[in-house]
């Protein structure tokens, strides 16, 4: 059974403006929220000031684009790792908490401390929830599906239960691992273990 998740609605693709808007988050990444400037966007992405201006009046929606953007990005990658029946599912839920935590282990820079403290800002935390929700009920259907949940059935466990602890697991990696291949390694031994139940990868 395939995992999908479905993102938010959104403008119709501008490959353009997504350009934009991955050279915006590396940037934000090392500068953080404060230090970044409009010019070092505009210089990464190799547009003018004037033109960056042309799809962001303000840094504020630059930034709450650039977190869209790279949430859909995130789930994107997550729903495929998800639900590739062809891979074990172990496997498959490696590949989801990489592509939904993971995937920017290592990658900030020491300017950028401020983007939790940015994160938490009203706007800003709805757009990310409305993301993490769509995530974690994805992971909650993929092991209800597999049977994992009926294996715990005798502990009283839910699927939902199992997920969040797997994602407790996944956050605490995201700020330990030094690097992704950490992260991976990590949360790979973390499922394994949660697994055990059905025995040997299938």
């Amino acid at each position: 059974m395939g995992t999908e998740l479905k993102s938010p609605e959104k403008p119709p693709d501008d490959a353009r403006r997504n350009r934009l808007l991955d050279a915006a988050l590396g940037v934000f990444l090392r500068y953080g929220f404060r230090k970044t400037s409009m010019d070092q966007v505009a210089r990464a992405a190799d547009v003018s000031r004037q033109g960056l201006y042309l799809h962001f009046a303000t840094k504020e929606d630059l930034f709450l684009a650039t977190l869209q953007h790279s949430m859909e990005v995130s789930l994107r990658l997550a729903s495929e790792g998800l639900s590739d029946v062809s891979l074990p599912l172990e496997e498959r839920l490696v590949r989801g908490f990489d592509a939904w935590v993971g995937r920017y282990v290592g990658m900030l820079g020491a300017d950028a401390r401020d983007l939790s403290e940015v994160l938490s800002a009203s706007g800003v935390q709805e757009v990310a929830t409305r993301h993490e929700t769509l995530f974690l009920e994805a992971v909650a259907k993929l092991l209800r599906a597999s049977g994992l949940v009926a294996a715990y059935k005798s502990t009283g466990l839910t699927a939902r239960q199992l997920t969040d602890t797997l994602y407790a697991t996944a956050r605490g990696l995201k700020y330990s691992s030094g690097t992704r291949e950490a992260f991976v390694q990590g949360i790979g031994v973390a499922i394994r273990a949660l697994c055990m139940p059905l025995g040997a990868s299938r």
